[in-house]
């Protein structure tokens, strides 16, 4: 009888982890697509990302974002003349649960027309093509938006 009430104790304690919403216990992933050479549009993924990582820090809960940067909008992430330079740099110092990525495939064909690689912000990591990394990215769960 002892092992009978051990188990139905065991139950009991586990019970509330059961009837958890599902995904309760688990991060919130965004990635935002960046692919045009526009201010207003960096701003608004700029905006996305400070407004959702806003909205789940004020909730208690964890959010991980990527915001993937390819063809014109690479220019976002270009330290020479990126019109949004200011804002990422206070995403670098604020919300460290925002990374940038650049795709190294509009990188070689910047390079390739203009003679030289241009220089990117220190806080924006390199992937080998954004694209690609927005289909990895989609089929591992993550929320892929694009504003």
């Amino acid at each position: 009888m002892s092992v009978l009430l051990r188990a139905l104790f065991a139950a009991f304690l586990l019970l509330p982890l059961a009837l958890a919403p599902a995904g309760a216990m688990e991060k919130h992933r965004l990635a935002l697509q960046i692919s045009d050479n526009d201010p207003a549009k960096m701003n608004a993924v700029l905006n996305v990302a400070a407004n959702v990582s806003k909205y789940y820090s004020d909730k208690g809960d964890e959010v991980e974002i990527q915001i993937v940067a390819f063809n014109a909008g690479l220019n976002m992430l270009r330290a020479d003349k990126s019109p949004v330079l200011t804002r990422l740099k206070s995403f670098k110092q604020g919300m460290p649960n925002v990374a940038f990525m650049a795709c190294e495939n509009t990188l070689a064909a910047m390079t390739r027309h203009e003679g030289k690689e241009p220089p990117l912000v220190d806080n924006a990591t390199r992937v080998p093509a954004g694209v690609v990394t927005l289909i990895e990215l989609g089929e591992k769960g993550w929320t892929i938006v694009r504003p």
